[in-house]
């Protein structure tokens, strides 16, 4: 069945050999499919969270339904990468959706908490490589050039899953129940499986030597601590505690052992040659700040509006919509002129700039800015996302030969995925303990039971007048703290990105003559990116 996918000599050169445009689409189609079901399940899910504590009980294990999916998906995000560099990338990207929606069916099928727990890590194996396995096989199918355009369409799904997705999930609970906030994962899944299976047809590759189990192993147990130590730190155990101690130790001397490790394996989980590319290794550490800044932003303006601002709960998504829309435009506009120009480089400048402002204006909200202005604010920020999210990505793509594709999206996800890790974290210890100081300044040390609580509008119109002024003040100084430092950290973003070196994007300029630009693309592109 000729579908236009590209045959093997095409695709090992990053170009096409005169797709058809209606393959393509649904190709794509498909894959915006499996990018959404990676993104929208804990938004979904955590709306869910009250109602699934009611039914099933365990509330003293209720953070480790959320724990348990994102840890699987960080610890497998590199190994799915590997995989399809080795066995081909169709086959990874059908098992990693094949077992999410096992994951997503088994979830909804269980009885207590702890099977709960142990089924939605199943649903973050199979979620780990969904997101690598989109990213991998547009980067198999259509040259950076031409890769610009889709990223309106990347920051589209992720602004629908941020959106959306808390109203899905009130929505489906309160009208079909909450398991269906698992089973709903199922009919989108079916329709992407069918859609790559019939459509998507990519070259079968043989493995050139045996996985690297021991790297894998260390790599795994090694992100495993990174996000218990962040997911942990500060909040279930001090950062002092022992157990805190013990998974660092833990945490660093896997990272070692696995570098160790990587130098001498004949096929390494994470080839490390690739971060010897100045652009490959500047891209994933601006990655690693975009997700540390942006999640961090994203978990405290809710709760500034909610508290400060007496906005409803209800709608918390709806709260970031000036942010989304903001990175969504900018995102199309940037990949529309990188595939015209083939110029990248002014975007993770400008990018970092508009980060670091948007963040120091949101710094500077108290309890007299009004929504209007915060929404400006928000505006400046999603800007500044909007030049960054999808540029890393292609700029990486674009920094490894093709072979390698499958781990320079996969480490590029998971950079990303570490960094808002570490921004959660660090930004929620700074947050608490701006708003505990000032609720001990304004109501005495006894306050320290109420700084602790997250207080919705409803629940703050029930406290006495001076108690309600003192949370929203402590918030309000919460909030600054945060954002103040969030921008300090968004420098080294901006400044990282001046290093960053224009290498020519592969692929052809718009509207080329194929007959033409073809031998010479393929021969630019079989070479490997300086």
């Amino acid at each position: 069945m000729a579908t236009g996918i590209p045959d093997e000599t095409a695709a090992e050169a990053g170009v096409s050999d005169g797709p058809q445009p209606r393959s393509v689409r649904v190709v794509l189609l498909a894959l915006m499919i499996a990018m959404l079901l990676a993104m929208l399940d804990n938004m979904i899910v955590n709306t869910a969270m009250p109602t699934i504590v009611g039914e099933l009980g365990g509330l003293e294990h209720l953070s480790w339904v959320v724990t348990a999916y994102t840890l699987a998906t960080a610890a497998s995000t590199p190994i799915w990468g590997k995989l399809g560099d080795m066995y081909g990338r169709k086959g990874a990207f059908l098992t990693s959706i094949v077992i999410f929606l096992i994951g997503s069916a088994l979830s909804g099928m269980a009885q207590d908490m702890s099977q709960l727990i142990g089924f939605r890590a199943i649903q973050g194996l199979g979620a780990g490589g969904l997101m690598v396995g989109v990213m991998a096989i547009i980067g198999d199918l259509i040259p950076p050039r031409d890769r610009g355009k889709y990223q309106g369409m990347m920051a589209g799904v992720m602004a629908l899953a941020m959106i959306g997705g808390p109203l899905v999930g009130g929505a489906i609970t309160d009208h079909l129940g909450w398991r269906w906030t698992f089973y709903i994962n199922i009919p989108l899944g079916a329709v992407a499986l069918a859609m790559v299976t019939a459509v998507l047809h990519l070259p079968k590759k043989r493995a050139r030597g045996r996985i690297d189990y021991l790297g894998t192993i260390l790599l795994t147990v090694g992100i495993t601590s990174i996000v218990l130590v962040t997911t942990w730190g500060g909040s279930q155990y001090a950062w002092g505690s022992a157990i805190i101690m013990e998974l660092i130790a833990l945490g660093v001397a896997s990272i070692v052992g696995f570098l160790f490790v990587e130098t001498k394996a004949a096929e390494p989980i994470v080839p490390l040659h690739i971060f010897r590319n100045r652009n490959f290794s500047l891209m994933s550490g601006i990655g690693f700040l975009t997700g540390f800044v942006m999640f961090g932003a994203m978990l405290f303006l809710p709760l500034f509006q909610q508290s400060v601002q007496g906005a409803s709960a209800t709608n918390s998504g709806l709260l970031l919509l000036p942010m989304l829309l903001s990175m969504m435009a900018v995102s199309l506009i940037a990949g529309r002129v990188t595939t015209n120009s083939g110029k990248y480089k002014i975007f993770p400048i400008l990018g970092g700039a508009l980060v670091v402002v948007g963040l120091f204006l949101l710094s500077t909200m108290d309890t007299t800015t009004t929504r209007f202005m915060s929404g400006v604010y928000m505006a400046v920020l999603g800007a500044g996302m909007g030049f960054l999210m999808q540029i890393t990505m292609l700029v990486a793509q674009n920094s490894v030969e093709m072979k390698d594709m499958g781990v320079a999206s996969s480490s590029t996800t998971l950079f990303r995925t570490l960094g808002s890790s570490f921004g959660v974290s660090i930004m929620g210890a700074i947050f608490t303990n701006r708003v505990g100081d000032e609720m001990a300044h304004r109501l005495g040390p006894g306050a320290g039971k109420l700084a602790s609580a997250q207080l919705d509008a409803s629940a703050l119109a029930k406290l006495d007048a001076p108690v309600r002024e003192a949370y929203q003040y402590a918030v309000s100084s919460g909030t600054h703290g945060t954002f103040l430092v969030g921008s300090i950290i968004a420098v080294a973003m901006f400044v990282a990105a001046f290093f960053v070196k224009e290498v020519p994007l592969r692929g052809s300029a718009p509207a080329p003559t194929p007959e033409k630009s073809a031998p010479a693309d393929a021969a630019a592109l079989s070479e490997p990116v300086a």
